[in-house]
């Protein structure tokens, strides 16, 4: 796992120099001073992280990583497992509500099994999915761990080596993350009690809408597994191995990826900031790189914004996953570096300045 560890330590923080710069450049635009907000806070991040005044965004790609869950057998989701390779099926025949949106973005959706209970030799054979496979579905975690260390880093390579292809080979600049993985609310929630110690009771939600019964039990499943595990909240390997996911292990991954290849990140839902602070753990200076892309409806997901120190751009109510928020999001981002490129100034406008 050395490749893994090189990559962590070498994640630099963007360059301020640059974000000064931009700053400096943005309030030179023929609108009242910082008018478009949020917009012009994005545009500067985008400057620090590329290097440049004229960012460009528009190869964009969401990496939807999949995996499943042994604690399902503890009936904390309403949906089987089954359903996993059926909508990652579905991904292919471009049918879910992650290609509808990815259209209307003009991205790429690049579909990854990084643990799911089965294979699709059929999907992995037309290139249709990227197979990096860990396991087939993590363990029980209520009966021990959920995966062992070394799975818990492979998941994390996988998502790096996902981010090293697509920049490599297809030119990418913005990236999204995205799951799937029937009963992954579960180990989120737990990643986050862990790491930020919020009451499991406050930060559980219903994830596919399952019903008041079942949710007191996976509260329950979640605090027992957490008493049983014992994960050390200072190690983020050790977090994850005990009580997280494959999927989320991999969407640490593209984190890391993509903050070591300089390339902005826009974070969707509750799973996919699980990753995120599995991510910062590893190496604060990934934030830099993150765009937060909304807050969904999972109680959770809140929390987990504010222990990253990031504002979500949008709350539209969501609670699907997929990389849906996200996939909206990027057409912000896009905007972003579109006004830095080609807002006039003041002076090309011919334009006078207010007092």
């Amino acid at each position: 796992m050395s490749k893994l560890y090189d990559i962590i330590n070498n994640i630099k923080p963007i360059d301020l120099e640059w974000k000064e710069k931009a700053h400096e450049y943005l309030e030179t635009l023929a609108i009242p001073y910082w008018s478009l907000g949020e917009l012009l806070n994005i545009a500067e991040q985008l400057c620090g992280i590329q290097r440049t005044l004229k960012p460009s965004v528009s190869k964009k790609c969401i990496i939807v990583m999949a995996g499943d869950h042994g604690v399902v057998d503890e009936g904390v989701s309403a949906f089987p497992q089954e359903v996993t390779p059926q909508m990652i099926s579905n991904f292919v025949r471009k049918g879910a509500s992650i290609n509808a949106l990815s259209d209307v973005v003009g991205s790429e959706v690049v579909v990854v099994d990084v643990g799911v209970a089965v294979d699709m030799p059929e999907h992995v054979a037309n290139n249709s999915i990227i197979s990096a496979k860990v396991a087939y579905g993590t363990k029980n975690m209520l009966k021990g761990p959920a995966m062992t260390r070394e799975e818990a880093e492979k998941s994390i390579l996988a998502g790096i080596e996902v981010v090293e292809k697509v920049v490599k080979e297809k030119g990418t600049q913005l990236i999204a993350t995205g799951d799937m993985g029937i009963g992954n609310t579960t180990p989120s929630s737990a990643i986050l009690a862990v790491m930020t110690g919020q009451n499991v009771s406050d930060i559980t939600g219903k994830g596919t809408g399952i019903d008041e019964g079942r949710l007191i039990n996976k509260i329950s499943v979640i605090e027992k597994a957490i008493q049983l595990n014992a994960p050390d909240p200072k190690d983020p390997i050790d977090v994850l191995s005990k009580v997280g996911g494959f999927e989320i292990g991999g969407i640490a991954g593209i984190i890391i990826g993509a903050s070591y290849y300089k390339v902005p990140v826009v974070v969707d839902g509750l799973i996919s900031t699980a990753g995120a602070l599995i991510a910062k753990a590893l190496n604060p200076n990934v934030v830099d790189y993150m765009i937060a892309a909304h807050k969904s409806m999972e109680p959770g997901h809140e929390h987990m914004w504010k222990s990253l120190n990031l504002k979500p751009l949008l709350d539209l109510k969501f609670r699907l996953g997929e990389g849906t928020g996200a996939a909206l999001a990027m057409n912000i981002v896009e905007g972003a570096a579109q006004v830095i490129d080609k807002v006039l100034t003041f002076e090309d406008a011919n334009v006078s300045q207010g007092e």
